[in-house]
């Protein structure tokens, strides 16, 4: 090796030295959410000769887009420069991580620190730097699924009673309080979850939440949504990510009934998945397939199976419906003719409550209805009924007349309002047309409708009609 040669050796040996005791830890690259503030984690080392000057009186600078005097965007000590933050870390342990506050679009950008000090302490950290990246909306939260604690893909279908770990995760970035994480599902399922916190690859803080359970058939087909909120400058922002559960499990008889009448009808509804198949036996032996049989096909779990049976049936045939797919089968039967009885016992407790209701309901109507009634009546007791005695002035000839009135004192008399009443008298006139009504007892505040009609006249043939008030006919009564 000639002189050269050595002494490129030796510089490039001296320059690993002197990088190794310069250095900076950094993330890569950091998300920020506009209108909330940004953490740097960030750590550094210096020439141990330099510790010495490493004191309380050491700054802390960030150089943005470049390691210029004019790209300083941030002072530790002087807060007149461009971004308004915070150093929590303490420099005099080489902790320099750092909080940018009120994030905007002009925190985008490639960032540098440094560290100014006594005696010689200044050095820019050029070989490594922080990307950060402004977004308008947090992303959504990572779910992974994992079943018996292996991983699985979110899409894979898990048998039942498999012990299932859903797992939702998402980086904290920077808001006024710790975001928080919640599960919730589309059938409202009662779910045990429990969240943490642990750093990521990056050294960056990411909340985690593990939702724990047992697979179900119950579950098949229920999505699970897992919803992250940063509190945002007195707001709210969420983001969300669901995953929809795929549950393997044995077929299921969820309804079997018959309708017999000319005609004995069955249904038997399934579900399974994979999708079940049903068959049919009539005390015990297959259905044959000229039998009527229809499916209908709900989705791609649930199948409702039909059967028609024309033929006579004894009091000892049972109709069986027997379901089954890849991971188990299921049956019930039932009794064709004790079906019957039962269906018939069934529809005479069934009329004879319509019959009690619809008789219940007559009486109260009947009880409603005499009260309403009775309700018309006055409600203070009527007196006593007199007799008013109307007289001509001829005794031999005269008929007496009888009208009962009710008797009202006066002080009675001033609750009711005085109402118009109607009564015809008829009087025979066989003397002259001065004869005159005598003997009035007992007056009532009422309208009397007197008709007179002279000798041999009809009442069809009436001369006048006369409207006389009580009051004014005691008037002329009196002697």
């Amino acid at each position: 090796m000639d002189k050269e040669q050595k002494i490129i050796l030796f510089v490039l040996l001296l320059q690993g030295v002197w990088c190794r005791d310069w250095n900076i830890s950094l993330p890569e690259k950091i998300e920020a959410l506009r209108g909330s503030c940004v953490t740097i984690n960030c750590t550094f080392t210096i020439d141990n000769t330099y510790d010495k000057y490493l004191t309380d009186s050491a700054v802390g600078i960030w150089l943005k887009n470049g390691h210029n005097k004019e790209n300083a965007v941030f002072h530790s000590t002087n807060s007149k420069l461009s971004f308004k933050g915070e150093m929590t870390g303490k420099l005099k342990v080489k902790n320099c991580t750092t909080i940018f506050y009120n994030v905007t679009s002009n925190h985008k950008g490639q960032f540098y620190f440094k560290i100014d000090g006594n005696g010689g302490l200044k050095w820019t950290y050029t070989q490594k730097s922080v990307s950060i990246d402004v977004i308008d909306s947090p992303h959504n939260p990572t779910v992974q699924m994992f079943k018996d604690q292996m991983k699985v893909e979110v899409h894979e279908e898990v048998l039942e009673r498999s012990s299932m770990c859903l797992r939702c995760s998402a980086k904290t970035l920077c808001s006024s309080s710790p975001p928080t994480l919640t599960w919730s599902s589309t059938d409202r399922l009662h779910l045990n979850e429990n969240s943490r916190l642990q750093l990521d690859q990056q050294n960056q803080t990411e909340i985690i939440s593990d939702l724990n359970f047992t697979a179900t058939h119950l579950q098949h087909g229920v999505t699970f949504i897992c919803t992250i909120t940063y509190q945002i400058q007195q707001r709210n922002t969420t983001a969300q990510r669901n995953i929809t559960l795929r549950v393997q499990y044995a077929t299921k008889i969820s309804l079997f009934s018959c309708n017999r009448t000319d005609v004995t009808v069955c249904l038997c509804e399934v579900h399974g998945n994979p999708s079940p198949k049903v068959k049919w036996f009539l005390s015990g032996r297959p259905v044959s397939t000229n039998t009527s049989i229809s499916e209908e096909r709900l989705n791609s779990t649930d199948l409702r199976s039909f059967i028609s049976l024309h033929q006579s049936l004894s009091h000892t045939d049972t109709l069986q419906c027997v379901t089954n797919n890849s991971y188990g089968n299921s049956s019930q039967q039932i009794q064709l003719d004790s079906f019957s009885h039962e269906m018939f016992s069934g529809f005479i407790i069934f009329y004879v409550l319509i019959g009690a209701a619809g008789a219940l309901v007559m009486m109260i109507l009947c009880v409603i209805t005499h009260k309403r009634r009775q309700n018309r009546k006055p409600f203070q007791k009527r007196r006593e009924a007199t007799t008013s005695h109307i007289l001509t002035n001829e005794e031999h000839e005269g008929e007496s007349v009888y009208a009962n009135r009710v008797m009202l004192s006066p002080a009675e008399a001033d609750n009711y309002p005085e109402s118009l009443h109607y009564s015809s008298i008829h009087f025979t006139n066989t003397h002259t047309e001065s004869e005159k009504i005598m003997d009035v007892s007992s007056l009532t505040a009422e309208y009397t409708v007197v008709r007179y009609y002279p000798a041999g006249a009809s009442e069809s043939s009436t001369d006048e009609q006369v409207i006389v008030n009580a009051e004014e006919l005691k008037e002329e009564v009196k002697p």
